[in-house]
């Protein structure tokens, strides 16, 4: 299904708006950031001279790819969060025909159609768990685009797009363009060998879009980066705004380098906590979970009362998670949440296993 609301965002977790309560006052588990923050030292917060300009292509930012991934400079453009370039690539590369998946995050579908291209999906299946279909299956279907548009792991089903598959299909299609939205790589078991950023100056027609929001947790500075070839990059540049990167997030990106220690940590936490969280829902009857790959778990509520009553149930609880019924395929009382602090998980927890009787006893 592709819809028609091009230009008027919607999203799911938006508790003031659907509910008419304090986002405040609320354990957000609809956010998929890391819950831990990096230590910066107080002088790369407190003091920024914003009374000069950043550098014109976002220095600071190609500073941390190459420093922390050992990437060549050449191969990376920093944009203002991978949401500029998700917009960017579509309109640089004059793509008329995309492959998204679906269900996936809208914003690929949105941009390549305000670029001026048809957008069709590769349904990720229900009966499936989500799971990617074969690479003859993915083949069949590109036969009748121009571009892939996907992410690892993909957002909100936790989807794994193995890079070896990515690979072999971007080899048996030069012609095409293959993109690949890496957003919550770090967050994965696998990470680094899973990312594709080292791979991108072998395939000119592949292209990594990575963000540093999730796992830094710093949704607020709008920070990442495409990374490509050479020239593909060089390309991209003809398109591209200037100044789009500010100097306060040019200058925290550079802090970034000397987070290694917070790095294992979160890391570690996401990988425990995710262990954990999985052997106690699956004991949940009224719960089903359907996808997990990331700091993130997709969730269907199996009881007889609907969606609306278990959110509402929860927000009574002072928790908020993500209503995902507004991604085409995931109407049938699915939702996401976050992996956050131990302490916040088992709050989650015990009120998703209280939430059956809760919601009866809410609603009489």
């Amino acid at each position: 299904m592709i819809r028609d609301n091009l230009y008027h965002h919607e999203h799911g977790g938006e508790p003031e708006r659907r509910f008419f309560v304090e986002h405040r006052s609320l354990l957000d588990f609809s956010v998929n950031i890391s819950p831990l923050f990096p230590s910066l030292p107080e002088t790369a917060l407190s003091a920024f001279d914003v009374h000069r300009y950043p550098s014109i292509d976002g220095r600071g930012v190609r500073d941390f790819y190459c420093g922390r991934f050992g990437l060549d400079g050449g191969t990376v453009l920093p944009v203002n969060g991978a949401v500029e370039g998700i917009y960017l690539v579509p309109r640089a590369l004059k793509l008329k025909r995309v492959m998204v998946l679906a269900p996936s995050f809208f914003d690929y579908e949105r941009a390549c159609r305000i670029a001026g291209a048809k957008v069709s999906c590769l349904r990720l299946e229900e009966q499936a768990t989500f799971t990617l279909p074969g690479i003859e299956v993915i083949s069949g279907k590109l036969e009748s685009v121009d571009a892939l548009i996907a992410a690892n792991p993909n957002n909100p089903t936790g989807t794994r797009f193995p890079k070896e598959v990515f690979l072999a299909l971007a080899s048996r299609f030069p012609e095409k363009w293959f993109i690949m939205d890496e957003a919550f790589i770090q967050f994965s078991d696998d990470f680094p060998d899973a990312s594709m950023m080292r791979d991108v100056r072998a395939l000119k027609n592949v292209m990594v879009l990575h963000s540093l929001t999730k796992f830094y947790a710093l949704p607020g500075l709008r920070l990442g980066a495409v990374i490509a070839h050479h020239d593909v990059i060089g390309m991209l540049l003809r398109h591209k705004e200037p100044w789009t990167v500010n100097v306060v997030a040019e200058d925290v990106a550079r802090q970034l380098l000397h987070c290694g220690e917070f790095e294992r940590d979160v890391r570690m936490l996401i990988a425990s906590e995710r262990a954990k969280i999985f052997k106690q829902v699956n004991k949940i009857p009224e719960i089903t979970l359907k996808g997990y790959g990331a700091n993130f778990f997709l969730a269907q509520w199996n009881a007889e009362t609907g969606l609306d009553d278990l959110l509402k149930y929860l927000i009574g609880k002072n928790i908020y998670v993500r209503d995902c019924r507004n991604f085409p395929g995931l109407e049938d009382n699915y939702f996401r949440f976050a992996i956050r602090k131990p302490e916040e998980n088992r709050y989650l927890l015990e009120q998703l296993q209280q939430a059956g009787e809760g919601v009866k006893a809410m609603l009489k």
